[in-house]
């Protein structure tokens, strides 16, 4: 019996959420919390419970590919636009990884936002972000994936921006905001593109006509006299929207302001839903961009940077959901490295992988800001281990996955590109491919560091809240936003902890389990060989194929994970671990000494490298400024000298003129004589 995937499936997929979102934001008052999060825990449910249905479809019963249009939304002469669908297995995992996250952090936010008034808006809105996000995955053209797009970033400000009446969260949200929009032009430039010179927005058809389009060396003058590849043209502008969405240098301004929305959308628009759409979208591009050896470049170029830079501002700082957005920078730095070496499959991969443990380091940092009464700053804290042992073995679990140890989920997924990325630089011998591979294996040392210093600092040490609590601190740790007064920290309550607890499990076995049926074409401990479980949905240039070549040297995850522990990253990420330890568990004096010393890169660090006043005082404020030149320009040129001052002239040339009008009789005789003398003069001049 050959399975089919249901074109009814999939829509009660994307519809659920959205019905979810619509319920919960409309008629929140008539249905009241309860009815609020379950009817949204229960849509999202059914999403997660129907995409692991369509997964296993795909994987477990070998169903075909689903790719139909199911409503057209215009047609122009040849060109058409419609609401469908295109789900393979990179899509059906990106659906259950977008739906699982959400649902538990769905159920996580039922503990965490328990006293905010805007409860039901807020569960409103991140099944609406679920929706968005599933449009965007499925669609099967730009013109829905361009929704998605837009969809998931108009979500995003209203999440970022939840606490409206906080000054801070209105600039974070239209910093989100105005940013991404940069990031956007770029897309909607780059699906111009396609759109001229393939006719269609259809992926199908734009994959199958790619090397006859665009893939024999066709130009095009974007600047007179100089001309550019048109396949590097529109894989770099489609990437610039990437590298919005996915906060890649130096449009990676926005992501850690986002922390001032609650910590349940950090943790979804962190793992599962924005930062994950670029990645998804290079991923499923990739047929245009192996036509492009220089489009690949730059995307591996600025992952490299985002990867090791931004790892380096995570080590100065203290607010405990910082250190971990800044983590999640980095990590996408090594996922778009892993796409610009023409390692799709294991950038998606990592996707995967960060997606359970990065949704458990926030979920697990909201808990201890739940435990600590909204306290963030982790120099207020300390010695919490024996007040919230869940979060703190969870978030344990959570951070070796992060750092690489091996035979968890990260070590697999992260040390698959590092390697991808060394074989790439030892055969092209370029100079770009070089840096990417030294950026990602000098991040493993950097992500291992901050992330220690970030259990050390809450989990460890001196119960320092204590301290803040007596000295009165700026955020005093013992005071919440609901008026209870001082407290003890404390444990999550279970609507909490569960979720920590399943995503802990999921960081430390999906790695072992998927590896190598995913990335490798083998079964889960590398004996037989499958066809390739992204075959179809990722095309790769043979030559290129470094996941291929790796697959020849894949004998199973215990044997990579034992392999690893000789290998650099393991090391590095060792060594990252020892000063960690050092610093802030057995001499924690040595944090203020190192702090003297190395006083102007922890400045520059702490400056973000310049990169928001380049962006606040230097474009916007730029902006602002050509805004106010312009309105003087307006008022003291056009408006005082053109229009305000052709008018007086014309009131003074009048004013003259109304003098010689007396009405007097022998007035006018006197100018008719004048006139004539001077006429007579004239014609007696000229005549000779």
């Amino acid at each position: 019996m050959e399975f089919v995937i249901s074109k009814t499936v999939l829509l009660a997929v994307v519809l659920a959420p959205l019905i979810g979102a619509i319920v919960a934001g409309l008629f929140g008052r008539q249905v009241g919390r309860a009815g609020s999060h379950s009817i949204t825990i229960l849509g999202v449910a059914a999403s997660c419970a129907l995409s692991i249905y369509v997964l296993w479809q795909l994987v477990g019963q070998g169903a075909a590919p689903f790719n139909e249009n199911v409503y057209t939304f215009f047609q122009v002469g040849s060109i058409d636009a419609h609401v469908g669908f295109m789900v393979d297995k990179l899509t059906a995992m990106m659906m259950v990884v977008v739906t699982f996250v959400s649902l538990l952090v769905h159920v996580y936010t039922i503990g965490y936002m328990a006293d905010d008034p805007g409860y039901q808006r807020f569960f409103s809105y991140i099944s609406l972000f679920t929706f968005s996000m599933l449009m965007l995955v499925m669609s099967n053209n730009f013109m829905q994936l361009f929704f998605g797009w837009e969809a998931v970033g108009l979500v995003s400000y209203l999440l970022i921006g939840f606490w409206f009446k906080r000054p801070t969260a209105v600039f974070a949200n239209l910093k989100a905001f105005l940013v991404n929009r940069v990031g956007d032009f770029g897309f909607l430039l780059g699906i111009a593109g396609v759109l001229y010179w393939f006719g269609t927005l259809d992926y199908a058809t734009v994959f199958a006509n790619a090397v006859d389009k665009i893939g024999g060396g066709q130009m095009v003058a974007i600047i007179p006299g100089y001309e550019w590849s048109v396949a590097t043209v529109i894989c770099i502008c489609l990437f610039v929207g990437a590298m919005g969405k996915s906060a890649q240098v130096p449009l990676h301004v926005w992501l850690p302001d986002s922390m001032e929305g609650p910590t349940p959308i950090s943790a979804l628009i962190h793992a599962a839903t924005m930062v994950t759409a670029g990645i998804f979208m290079v991923a499923r591009m990739s047929p245009l961009f192996e036509l492009s050896e220089t489009a690949l470049n730059f995307v591996l170029f600025i992952g490299a940077t985002t990867a090791f830079f931004t790892g380096l501002i995570g080590m100065v700082q203290n607010d405990i959901k910082r250190v971990v957005a800044y983590s999640t920078l980095s990590q996408l730095g090594y996922m778009t490295v892993a796409l610009g070496v023409s390692a799709y499959s294991a950038g998606v991969y990592h996707l995967m992988t960060h997606a359970f443990f990065k949704a458990l380091l926030f979920l697990a940092a909201g808990s201890v800001i739940i435990g600590m009464h909204h306290e963030q700053d982790m120099r207020r804290m300390g010695g919490l281990r024996k007040y919230m042992p869940v979060t703190y073995w969870t978030m344990l679990i959570g951070t070796l996955a992060l750092v690489g140890t091996p035979f968890f989920s990260g070590f697999y997924s992260k040390d698959v590109i590092i390697e991808a990325a060394g074989h790439h630089a030892h055969e092209s011998g370029n100079w770009i491919a070089t840096y990417g591979y030294w950026a990602v294996l000098l991040g493993a040392f950097v992500t291992s560091f901050y992330s220690f210093r970030l259990l050390y600092l809450t989990f460890h040490g001196k119960e320092r809240f204590r301290d803040a609590h007596a000295t009165g601190g700026g955020h005093d740790a013992h005071h919440d936003d609901h008026g209870h007064g001082a407290h003890e920290p404390h444990e999550s309550p279970w609507v909490v902890t569960v979720p920590l607890v399943l995503l802990a499990i999921a960081s430390i076995g999906v790695g072992f389990v998927t590896l190598g049926p995913m990335l490798f074409g083998t079964d889960v401990m590398g004996h037989v060989k499958q066809l390739p479980f992204f075959l179809g949905s990722i095309d790769v240039a043979g030559p290129r194929d470094v996941v291929a070549i790796l697959a020849a040297e894949w004998h199973g995850p215990v044997k990579f994970a034992l392999h690893g522990l000789m290998a650099p990253p393991f090391w590095l990420a060792l060594a990252g671990f020892v000063v960690a330890t050092v610093m802030y568990v057995l001499k924690p004096d040595l944090p203020a000494k190192a702090a003297r010393v190395f006083a102007l890169p922890i400045r520059v660090l702490n400056n973000k490298y310049g990169m928001d006043d380049l962006w606040i005082k230097g474009f916007a404020g730029g902006s602002v400024l050509l805004g106010k030149l312009s309105r003087r320009n307006d008022e003291k040129v056009i408006d005082g000298a053109f229009v305000n001052g052709s008018a007086r002239l014309v009131d003074l040339f009048s004013g003259v003129l109304r003098r010689t009008q007396s009405g007097l009789l022998y007035h006018y005789a006197f100018a008719m004589i004048l006139g004539l003398i001077v006429l007579l003069a004239a014609l007696i001049r000229y005549w000779r």
